[in-house]
């Protein structure tokens, strides 16, 4: 009988830090990603309540679309943009 191995064995004896290595994010990525989530639920919501009136509905919906790119790029990006400024040099 064959044996299969889906994965190779790591060990995670260091605790959270090689989970989250394993993962490829850090405690700064895993922020960023938790914030976009927010924000992506938040603008969600926002789609959700639109008014019947056509001109308020257009405007909120528009804000609820750039709410919801913000949340995206902050979600693919967001760890490269705030590393930047965490790195500075003196």
């Amino acid at each position: 009988m064959r044996k299969f191995i889906l994965a190779k064995p790591v060990d995670m004896s260091t605790g959270f830090k090689d989970f989250f290595d394993t993962i490829g994010l850090t405690g700064g990525g895993l922020v960023t990603k938790g914030i976009a989530a927010v924000i992506a639920v938040i603008a969600v919501r926002m789609l959700l309540q639109l008014s019947s009136d056509p001109k308020g509905a257009l405007r909120k919906g528009s804000m609820a679309i750039g709410t919801l790119f913000v949340a995206v790029v902050l979600a693919l990006y967001g760890d490269t943009l705030f590393s930047t400024v965490t790195e500075a040099k003196g």
